[in-house]
């Protein structure tokens, strides 16, 4: 028995930020952001809106194309960095009841970009077991909520959305997922990092004056170590399974930043028509980013049954991690 992503489903939030709109707000230009990041664009979920609503609605979309009843779902796994609460409960609790789902497993986990890679990590652990038999994996990020819009270093990269997929059970290999790597190296946690409200800097007045509960990042620094991690797993991912990159139907990185795409794409000599590219109209939208650009492949028709994807992904903790999907919705 083998798992399988049955399934693809996203929301994107209406309101649009514009480079344009940024440069009334920072010290920027839409010429510097395009040719620093490719990002054109950015979705603004509304105030009233939060990660579990945008999780809740991609979230319907993945179980009516997984063709399923959504109580046939037995576990929830979301990734996320921008809780509904800080502590408690977790989001997937919430996105669950708004389903409608009740008594299964809902947890949320955190590791930044690489969420979703590590979600579905755990998804094919669940599933090959038999521990679980429909494992509902998600992608949410209400970014604008921890953003600093004075730092034009962060504000100019992260958008809102989400992204989910059905994780089920198959006897054929063919839409299989066939190898998972994930891995972290916590030497490098303050390259991207939101200090406040946790339990080494309590909320405060003092963390609300310094805007700790904010995000922050060395982007430098945090550049290089991705072109290099991305590359790597990469390479070793295809070699554990006896595959090249001609091999591979679809390559799908982390939308963090359009030069670190090419970088990686080019170092794999992965074709630009076999890439999925969606900074540009979503920004980095943090665990949410993988599925979001999945689904944006699919609805384009860019995506088929049984295409092999090679996802690849890096963000803070520092956490990264590659993925071989066989895409199994029919």
């Amino acid at each position: 028995m083998f798992a399988s992503f049955k399934s693809i489903g996203s929301y994107i939030p209406e309101k649009k930020l514009t480079n344009f709109d940024l440069e009334k707000i920072v010290d920027t230009s839409d010429e510097w952001i395009k040719k620093r990041t490719g990002i054109k664009v950015r979705h603004i979920a509304n105030h009233d809106q939060a990660t579990s609503d945008l999780a809740y609605e991609a979230a319907k979309i993945a179980i009516k194309r997984a063709n399923i009843d959504k109580n046939d779902i037995d576990a929830i796994i979301l990734a996320t960095i921008s809780p509904d609460y800080l502590c408690m409960p977790s989001t997937a609790c919430i996105v669950a009841d708004k389903l409608g789902i009740k008594n299964i497993m809902a947890f949320d986990i955190s590791a930044a970009c690489s969420g979703f890679v590590y979600s579905l990590s755990i998804a094919k652990s669940f599933i090959e077991s038999g521990l679980k038999k429909n494992v509902l994996v998600i992608g949410a990020e209400k970014l604008s909520a921890i953003t600093n819009y004075k730092d034009r270093g962060t504000c100019v990269i992260f958008g809102d959305g989400a992204g989910a997929a059905v994780i089920g059970k198959t006897e054929d290999k063919n839409e299989a997922i066939l190898d998972v790597m994930a891995s972290s190296d916590g030497k490098y946690s303050d390259l991207l990092i939101t200090p406040g409200g946790g339990s080494k800097y309590p909320a405060s007045n003092e963390t609300l004056k310094k805007e700790m509960h904010f995000m922050r990042m060395a982007g430098n620094e945090t550049f290089k170590i991705a072109v290099k991690t991305l590359t790597e797993d990469v390479i070793e991912i295809l070699r554990r399974n006896n595959l090249t990159s001609s091999d591979v139907d679809r390559f799908i990185p982390h939308q963090a930043n359009y030069r670190i795409i090419e970088y990686v794409r080019n170092k794999l000599d992965f074709p630009k028509n076999k890439t999925v590219l969606t900074v540009a109209k979503y920004g980095n939208t943090s665990a949410a980013s993988i599925p979001m650009a999945i689904n944006d492949a699919y609805e384009n028709n860019n995506l088929k049954y049984g295409d092999l994807m090679l996802l690849d992904t890096f963000g803070g903790g520092l956490t990264w991690g590659s993925a071989l999907v066989r895409f199994a919705l029919k």
